[in-house]
């Protein structure tokens, strides 16, 4: 089997992952969401604190399984440079003192393998990947050739909803908490949608970030609790809007038979709809990963592990490296 670890941000994961079935034979994620609520958003040196607690202690739940181990899966890019260095640690220690060798993954690579948990890839495929950090659409042909169509000029998707959130005072993640606003609001907030004229195919959601900030400002200390629910209807639209324009310009250049979300963010249910709606114009089946699996997690590491080590992808602890600004494969 292989053991994968995740810690590239805030959430640390272990998961064991049978080699020859993809069968997930353990997987365990300790979250830090309450540890950085209260700040907004993640402090790196908090996360890597928490990660060298919470590591160790999800290993203890599968230390009798050790001996059964042929490699190590462990992101090493892209992501918070403390964070991944928690878990390259471990991965170091584990396969000097097991002998065995270790398998660098990419952390985009494993929302794109979140879709294939416990079954065969299904590869080649057109993919949105959204999350905290990253806004691409990707063209997937294999696990080595992997191409980005678009990608966002500045904000990510999920970041945007985090940066909302933290101007509205509902604390971190932003994700959840504004889909759930939204639900109860009416969107008479007039957003303009990012990039409606040009004819690039890119992300962007800064321009809308300030549009949600001046509108707040507007409403001054007295906002309303229906004021809070109608600017998260208002913005989600407009953020969701963006996302099915630029991807509708792919679909006019591209000829997809398969589509798939991926990321912390595909797990909003907006999204989720507006996709399939979107996809069924153009024949296009889309593809979505279990929701438990969305954000990051050891599962989806270990599932792009069973790949790498099937190319021999191996690497010694000593030759790993951390690259935490990639964006690519």
């Amino acid at each position: 089997m292989i053991l994968s670890i995740e810690s590239s941000c805030d959430d640390s994961s272990l998961a064991l992952t049978k080699i020859n079935t993809c069968e997930l034979l353990f997987h365990k994620k300790i979250s830090q969401e309450l540890a950085h609520s209260s700040y907004g958003g993640v402090v790196p040196e908090l996360a890597a604190r928490l990660h060298a607690t919470a590591l160790p202690k999800i290993l203890e739940e599968i230390s009798k399984y050790l001996k059964e181990i042929k490699a190590i899966a462990v992101t090493n890019e892209p992501g918070l440079s403390m964070s991944l260095l928690e878990g390259i640690m471990m991965a170091k220690a584990l396969a000097i003192a097991l002998n065995v060798p270790i398998l660098p993954i990419n952390h985009l690579k494993g929302h794109i393998y979140s879709l294939f948990i416990e079954q065969e890839e299904r590869l080649p495929l057109g993919i949105l990947l959204v999350s905290g950090g990253h806004t691409q659409i990707l063209d997937a042909k294999n696990y080595d050739d992997i191409k980005i169509l678009a990608s966002t000029l500045d904000d990510s998707f999920g970041e945007s909803f985090d940066k909302t959130a933290k101007m509205l005072c509902l604390g971190y993640p932003g994700g959840s908490i504004i889909e759930e606003y939204a639900k109860l609001g009416q969107k008479r907030f007039h957003f303009t949608i990012p990039m409606q004229k040009s004819k690039n195919i890119a992300f962007s959601y800064s321009g809308l970030k300030n549009q949600v900030r001046v509108a707040i400002q507007k409403l001054g200390k007295d906002i309303s609790q229906q004021n809070m629910y109608d600017i998260a209807a208002s913005f989600q639209d407009a953020a969701i809007s963006h996302i099915l324009k630029q991807c509708e310009k792919i679909f006019n250049q591209n000829t997809f038979k398969k589509f798939a979300i991926v990321g912390g963010a595909s797990a909003n249910q907006i999204l989720r709809k507006k996709m399939e709606v979107l996809c069924e114009r153009f024949g296009t089946k889309l593809y979505l990963p279990a929701l438990k699996f969305c954000s990051d997690n050891a599962a989806m590491i270990g599932r792009a592990g069973i790949e790498a080590y099937r190319l021999k992808r191996f690497v010694s602890p000593h030759e790993i490296k951390i690259n935490p600004k990639t964006s690519s494969n």
